[in-house]
């Protein structure tokens, strides 16, 4: 007897587990504001050199200038006619005055009183705020890179306390040091303690995302576990696109901060009515308080209670299974066939999060208004998500998570050979690897709780977990080769989607097959009757997991 059994009892696609999805829907909305903040609060305006100690050395001639004319003697130029933002003249060049063509070989300095921004479109960012421009420029994706490295550390933290302490504890753990250092980072007054405070934020939010996944699958039956993971990952699309429309309308980054953060104060109250994960009470022989949860969702369900007697069956089941063991990761590589498929995840994680962020975190150079890009990044996961949600229950996810995975990858070789000039191509051909990068986050999350026994499942989401944000962290450095060579980063982000596709081929196939309770289901799996397969791999892999 499995779990399914009894979910088939009491509905495992009910009221109850839309009330499970509508309950985590305003924390899951929290986190891509958080995850992809930094394209507004670490924006850099347009700026350039203070000329303020020119104008004191000849305070005289330079009284009788426009604003114009003072920049032309005070300030070099670009190819495009714009002041240059990290040099000025050492001495005004009051010739320029009357041939300002004449630019050449005029001796420049660095900044030295610091610049001006225009304020136009920000009123306030972490760059205006610290001067985190010229030698200091890289500083902006620093920060992301240190929320990321919070955030792949909270994953293992995370995920090891939540399959010894419970899913629902857990969370609201989250949710509070979410809410402490969410806010706490908006009152920094200098930029080491500002990236101290990120990452313990990222950190934090790092529970929610895994738990609230865990939660709404371990709830949901085999036939709908897809629609569960895909309807619940909307909430993501729609805080992603709200961040656009709150960056637009609070051009202070201390006050988009704040913003962001406060509906977390909404979810500690939804807390009380959020279930803990059955499946995982009974695992660990916790039949009184699994009891009270499933006739919960009898009753909500509109089915008949189930005996005391099943349940205590089946939880002394799995206890003698466990045999009262503490799963720790090191279950995830101890047995043969666990540690291949923590191998084939970690590589297939890596790829997919790299891809997706490094899409997501450039929204400038495709001729559009960034608020606009962020929008439109946003909107076409919903057709993505809902797309491949019908494909997943069609072809499968071993093909839905490689094909997304390489056609992802396409795209980014697509653009790189596009004309900067076509800037319209380029910004379609960016969107649709969006939704596919999109498309493929989505099905590596519902895959991943399918592959991993329940014993072990959060601390295989917590490892997988970590992999995906450390190559989130690295994907804002990777941007930052461009300054190296233009097509540097597009070259590596193309062959990481590429590469992690075809790994996902090695992977195996979970449609319609029952969740694994414990490693001996991977290890030793049930025989079942695989005549009607086609494919001699497919028949190896599925009769692997039973």
């Amino acid at each position: 007897m499995k779990f399914e059994t009894i979910l088939e009892e009491i509905d495992g696609f009910g009221r109850f587990q839309i009330a499970i999805l509508i309950l985590l829907c305003t924390s899951r909305m929290v986190l891509p504001c958080h995850f992809l903040l930094n394209n507004f609060i670490a924006a850099v305006p347009p700026h350039h050199c203070d000329i303020s100690t020119l104008e004191k050395s000849s305070e005289e001639l330079f009284r009788n200038l426009t604003q114009e004319q003072k920049l032309t003697v005070s300030l070099p130029v670009r190819e495009d006619g714009e002041p240059k933002s990290c040099e000025m003249f050492a001495e005004p060049q009051f010739q320029l005055l009357s041939n300002s063509s004449n630019r050449t070989d005029l001796p420049t300095v660095w900044c030295q009183s610091g610049w001006v921004y225009d304020n136009s479109t920000f009123i306030s960012t972490l760059a205006t705020e610290w001067n985190l421009v010229c030698d200091k420029k890289s500083l902006t994706k620093t920060t992301n890179t240190i929320f990321f490295v919070g955030v792949t550390i909270g994953a293992l933290a995370f995920g090891f306390f939540c399959d010894k302490y419970g899913r629902k504890t857990m969370l609201l753990v989250s949710y509070i040091l979410s809410i402490v250092f969410g806010f706490s980072s908006t009152f920094a007054n200098s930029y080491i303690l500002f990236a101290v405070l990120r990452f313990f934020t990222g950190f934090s939010l790092t529970g929610i995302s895994i738990i609230s996944i865990v939660l709404t699958i371990e709830w949901a039956d085999i036939s709908h576990r897809s629609t569960i993971g895909v309807i619940g990952s909307l909430a993501w699309s729609v805080g992603y696109m709200l961040l656009a429309g709150m960056a637009f309308l609070l051009t202070d980054w201390r006050t988009l901060t704040m913003t962001v953060t406060a509906p977390l104060g909404f979810a500690v109250l939804t807390w009380w009515w959020i279930p803990e994960s059955a499946r995982w009470l009974l695992a660990n022989g916790k039949v009184e308080r699994a009891q009270f949860y499933l006739d919960k969702c009898a009753n909500i369900n509109r089915r008949q209670k189930l005996s005391r007697e099943k349940l205590e069956t089946l939880s002394n089941i799995e206890v003698q299974e466990n045999q009262a063991k503490n799963y720790t990761y090191f279950h995830l590589v101890k047995t043969p066939r666990m540690r291949w498929l923590t191998f084939l995840l970690g590589i297939v994680w890596y790829g997919v999060a790299s891809t997706y962020y490094g899409i997501s975190l450039n929204i400038t150079g495709f001729g559009l208004n960034m608020y606009l890009t962020h929008f439109i990044y946003g909107a076409i996961e919903v057709p993505a998500k809902l797309t491949i949600y019908c494909f997943l229950n069609i072809i499968g996810r071993r093909k839905c998570q490689s094909g997304t995975l390489l056609l992802t990858g396409i795209c980014i070789g697509i653009n790189i050979f596009i004309p900067k000039d076509l800037w319209h191509m380029r910004a379609i051909v960016a969107t649709l690897g969006k939704g596919l990068s999109e498309a493929s986050f989505t099905t590596i999350f519902l895959y991943t709780t399918e592959l991993y026994p329940t014993v072990t499942r959060q601390n295989g989401l917590g490892y997988t977990s970590f992999v995906s944000r450390l190559g989130v962290s690295i994907a804002p450095l990777i941007l930052l080769l461009e300054d190296v060579w233009t097509l540097l980063p597009q070259i590596i982000l193309c062959s990481l989607a590429i590469i992690s596709g075809l790994v996902a081929l090695l992977l195996p196939e979970t449609l319609n097959v029952k969740l694994p309770e414990t490693i001996d289901d991977i290890e030793n799996p049930r025989k079942k009757d695989v005549s009607k397969e086609s494919s001699p791999i497919f028949l190896e892999v599925k009769s692997q997991l039973g």
